[in-house]
């Protein structure tokens, strides 16, 4: 088993992307332009947290991406935030980089190796002239090396620390909100904030170079905090926010802010359609991780949960948009991984450079052709195939199980040898020292305000 990939080498003149794309009309197109691309991530939404799985929840602009669009069903993340967020933008393991057990927290030293490059590198490498990134980062802040506008991008606006108070933007007793490397005094509920600049972004650039927009809300991750208008259109009222709360407090709150969080990818929408550009825009929607029942998530009816490489941890919420040249209305079943993003995108943009990375080129799947047999390493003790799941030493036939219930691993000894070794070759490239924390003492920079390297 290769644990990398071969490079990719696409075709990126227009013809070349016609051909690739499937589309049927090429001659006409043949001077379009690459299109823009806009990520979007939600924060901790879970399996059982959307509107078109769940029609308890609040999601109306979620889930008429979800009609129009084509639904990723079987797309794996990692079980936490910062190694999706590492995977997504270098289509590689996170494990290769110690970054797979934990998150980047306040007191962490290092990020996201400073020699990987991000999509945003490939990107602007073609002609993608504005990239920004809006929302959570997540990626590394210990030094300026570590900043957005030094790892691809051309603009930021947002936070470098997850968990921060919607309504302050504080963390860790400092405000972490900032525009580029300053400090931003923007006042209101971040997951507004965060759309209104993207949409701003999208309005701006629409009608230069192709743009890339990676959007990346802290909704719904804990605090609970939502808006009251979220709240009162879920039956419930700013009461909730304080004082003790019980499972079904938390559920309510939580709910609101999935509300919140579909009105800021409702503002993006609203921006891409305003320019008049939804045929040249490719929208992916996907969470960093399954819900927290803790906080108010909901994986049902997968087991587990955020922090775990069960079903409900590891298989996100996903959706994909590119009105007429990708076929909505769909669901596509095949394995998909956050490490497949970039190659996609790469062949979609017409990167020629692509590095070697662990993700596969997932287009063809995307139009709904079957892709070769394959096994996705889920970090720590899990990999997953079509019809196999490996995790703490027990395996189920997801054919069948979905849920994982009953571990067939006796039943099944071939199927697990086989795939407990290709479980090591995954764990033999993995890094398992964790980033370096900060001295003892250390106490976070006002403002947030990064420091320079020395």
């Amino acid at each position: 088993m290769k644990t990398l990939s071969t490079k990719y080498l696409f075709n990126n003149s227009p013809l070349g992307l016609c051909l690739l794309t499937g589309l049927s009309s090429c001659t006409a197109k043949q001077e379009q332009q690459p299109p823009n691309i806009v990520i979007i991530v939600a924060d901790d939404l879970g399996w059982n947290d959307t509107g078109f799985h769940n029609p308890d929840i609040i999601s109306p602009h979620l889930d008429a991406l979800a009609k129009k669009g084509v639904e990723l069903s079987r797309f794996y993340v990692a079980s936490i935030s910062s190694p999706t967020r590492a995977g997504l933008l270098t289509g590689k393991y996170p494990d290769r980089f110690g970054i797979r057990d934990g998150v980047i927290r306040p007191n962490v030293a290092g990020g996201l190796p400073l020699e990987e490059k991000t999509l945003a590198d490939l990107l602007g490498g073609v002609g993608y002239t504005r990239r920004g990134v809006f929302g959570k980062w997540h990626l590394g802040h210990s030094d300026e090396r570590f900043h957005p506008l030094n790892r691809g991008f051309t603009e930021f606006y947002g936070h470098y620390n997850g968990a921060l108070d919607y309504f302050t933007h504080i963390r860790e007793g400092e405000t972490d909100w900032h525009r580029n490397f300053e400090t931003s005094r923007d006042s209101g509920y971040s997951v507004d904030l965060v759309a209104g600049e993207a949409a701003r972004f999208i309005r701006e650039a629409a009608k230069g170079q192709p743009f890339f927009a990676y959007v990346a809300f802290n909704g719904v991750h804990a605090p609970l905090q939502a808006t009251e208008a979220d709240l009162l259109q879920n039956g419930a009222d700013t009461s909730l926010l304080s004082g003790k709360k019980t499972k079904e407090t938390k559920r309510k709150i939580f709910s609101a802010m999935v509300t919140g969080l579909d009105r800021g990818v409702a503002e993006i929408l609203r921006a891409i359609d305003d320019q008049d550009i939804a045929d040249n825009t490719l929208i992916w929607f996907l969470s960093d991780n399954g819900g927290a029942p803790g906080s108010g998530g909901n994986n049902e009816p997968l087991r587990g949960a955020k922090n775990s490489e069960w079903e409900g941890g590891v298989r996100s919420v996903s959706l994909i948009w590119w009105k007429g040249k990708i076929e909505g209305g769909r669901k596509v079943d095949q394995v998909l991984s956050m490490v497949d993003v970039v190659p996609t995108l790469g062949r979609i943009a017409g990167v020629t450079d692509l590095p070697e990375v662990d993700g596969t080129d997932v287009l063809d799947a995307i139009h709904g052709k079957k892709l070769p047999p394959r096994i996705l390493f889920l970090g720590r003790d899990a990999l997953v195939t079509e019809t196999w799941k490996l995790n703490k030493g027990e395996l189920y036939y997801l054919k069948d199980d979905p849920y994982e219930t009953t571990d067939v691993a006796l039943s099944h000894p071939d199927e697990f040898k086989r795939l407990s070794r290709a479980l090591k070759e995954f764990q033999s490239f993995a890094v398992t020292d964790p980033l370096p924390r900060q001295p003892e003492g250390w106490k976070p920079p006002k403002e947030w305000k990064i420091p320079a390297y020395h």
